[in-house]
Order: C-alpha cells, then sequence, then structure tokens
C-alpha cells in the first residue's frame, strides 16, 4: 500500500499517545458498555454494544501501532488494519441500532448486507 501520508516524528509521537488515550478510553467504554447492557437489557444490547465497543477497540488500538511504528513492513501492516478497522467501526457503529431498535430479520439482513458493503469497499479501496 502506498504512503498517503509523511507525518513528522512530532507528529507521530503526538498520533501515538492521543490515539492511545483512545485506545484506553474506548476498552473503559467497552467494559461499561458490556456491565450495563447485561445489567439493563437484552442478550441484543449485550450483543450489539460487545460489537461497537470491540470494534471501537480495534480503530483506537490499530491506529496507535501504526503511529508508534517507525517506516517498514510492521508499519505498513497495521496501516493496512488501521484502514480496514475504519470499515469495521462503521459498520459496528449503526448495529446497536440494527439488532435493538429494527431487530429480527430485517436488523440481521440489514447487518449482514451492510458488513458485507464494508468488506466488498475495504477490498476494493486495498487493491486500487
Amino acid at each position: 500500500m502506498a504512503n498517503t501520508h509523511t507525518f513528522s516524528k512530532g507528529e507521530e509521537i503526538a498520533n501515538a499517545i492521543t490515539h492511545g488515550i483512545g485506545a484506553l478510553l474506548s476498552i473503559a467504554a467497552l467494559v461499561i458498555l458490556i456491565v450495563f447492557s447485561s445489567l439493563y437489557g437484552t442478550a441484543w444490547h449485550v450483543v450489539s454494544f460487545t460489537l461497537f465497543g470491540t470494534t471501537m477497540v480495534l480503530l483506537y488500538t490499530s491506529s496507535t501501532l501504526v503511529h508508534s511504528f517507525p517506516p517498514g513492513r510492521a508499519k505498513n501492516v497495521f496501516e493496512i488494519l488501521d484502514h480496514s478497522s475504519i470499515y469495521f467501526f462503521i459498520a459496528g457503529s449503526y448495529t446497536p441500532f440494527l439488532f435493538v431498535a429494527v431487530q429480527g430479520a430485517l436488523g440481521w439482513t440489514s447487518s449482514e448486507l451492510s458488513g458485507g458493503w464494508r468488506l466488498v469497499e475495504r477490498c476494493s479501496s486495498h487493491f486500487s
């Protein structure tokens, strides 16, 4: 994958720190989401908020890692994971709505279609 952004060392450090803070906060948010959804919600709440929180952790963790490594193979791998995690987070963001508010066959079908579409988008952007 071609490097589309060149950051100074200071920018990379700042990005790694701020995204690392985001990763820590997203882990805390995931725990809170799971606890509250299990106490006050249904299994649909627990599953949907766990998926949402997990994709948020993936997004910030992969972004932290891509900014933590010097140019090279590891950075390239984490850059692909970072870009892919954006698509997963988009799908994870509306999973709670589809599973909790829409529910049933329509919720599952919409979730599967959107997940498949995110995969197609990710693959097409990787190879273009």
